[in-house]
């Protein structure tokens, strides 16, 4: 087996169907996005055809920097896997995912700022290839929403539920994103959240209205008398909706809870398109006092302790950071 990075999709093999976040499609549309570098790393057998994948995002802003000072390299989840069915000598999910890893790490460590994995399906999956390659884990919170057992109304506690119909019986709503100026509101809504967060990179106006327009996602926003108070876009994924982006003017319009109201609405939404889990992607440090960790458990979802993984391409940096987070 070898493994080879593509940084085209003309050169892909069929790949293995799985996670959204390592498809085809989605490198395509990274392509396509200004300041966006995909490189798919592709496991092949002996016979050319693709045993697994594992898809590297590199982002940057700041074209005229040095590279190593503005960019970053993001690997949402482990990849996408071949079923090998019952054959005892198929290579383990761990060692393929080790040999993608470094060759990922291999071409791109000296090209970026950090490199970032996230997202594993399981806290300890890959531990040893990480910590080979030279990643240190930070330890991280994780909240989902099952959908499969209970509604949204038998999870949500009984206290926000009586904010959130109060408020909307005041007048607040949420909608899908369909008219231009519905996409001018959800963008200038999210820029301005997001514009003193150095870490929380916002792809073009083009990557969203694309992923919408390929139906694999919603953008949804919020609004009272004609003024924009949320936002929210949530991404399909191997029958889950992962929120991957959101924003609201919570401070603003305290009365109102927009947050609550948006989160809620969303909630709702991605249960009546069937989806088995909503995740939320960036919760945050586990600290003990953590208000929005607290605000979206309030909607009844269950709280997951997990790990980020991080490289710093600045090798005494790395290693300060790895002795600051050790376990």
């Amino acid at each position: 087996m070898k493994v080879t990075i593509h940084t085209e999709v003309s050169t892909l093999p069929a790949l293995p169907n799985g996670s959204y976040f390592h498809s085809r499609e989605l490198m395509e549309l990274c392509l396509r996005t200004p300041h966006h570098k995909p490189y798919m790393a592709v496991v092949t057998d002996d016979d050319g055809e693709a045993v697994a994948n594992l898809l590297a995002v590199e982002r940057y802003k700041y074209p005229w920097l040095p590279a190593l000072l503005h960019r970053h390299v993001r690997i949402l989840g482990e990849g996408t896997y071949r079923t090998m069915g019952e054959d005892n000598n198929a290579p383990s999910r761990n060692m393929l995912f080790s040999m993608m890893l470094d060759a990922l790490t291999r071409r791109l460590h000296n090209r970026t700022l950090y490199m970032e994995v996230s997202h594993l399906s399981q806290k300890m999956f890959g531990y040893a290839p990480l910590r080979a390659a030279g990643y240190f884990p930070v330890r991280w919170m994780s909240i989902h929403n099952s959908h499969h057992s209970h509604a949204p109304e038998e999870r949500i506690n009984e206290r926000q539920l009586q904010r959130i119909e109060a408020a909307m019986a005041r007048g607040i709503e949420t909608h899908e994103v369909e008219s231009e100026e519905d996409y001018k509101c959800f963008f200038r809504l999210l820029h301005r959240h997001y514009w003193f967060k150095p870490r929380r990179y916002i792809p073009s106006d083009a990557f969203f209205k694309e992923l919408q327009k390929s139906g694999r996602c919603k953008m949804l926003i919020t609004t009272y008398k004609g003024k924009t108070l949320g936002c929210v876009m949530y991404v399909y994924s191997d029958g889950d909706a992962y929120l991957w982006y959101s924003a609201s003017r919570r401070k603003s319009y305290a009365t109102l809870h927009p947050n609550a109201v948006t989160y809620w609405n969303t909630i709702r939404c991605t249960y009546n398109d069937g989806c088995q889990h909503i995740r939320f992607m960036d919760v945050g440090l586990p600290f003990r006092h953590n208000p929005y960790r607290d605000f979206i458990l309030s909607f009844g979802g269950k709280e997951v302790s997990t790990l980020r993984w991080f490289r710093i391409s600045f090798r005494w940096a790395n290693k300060l950071a790895s002795w600051l987070w050790r376990e």
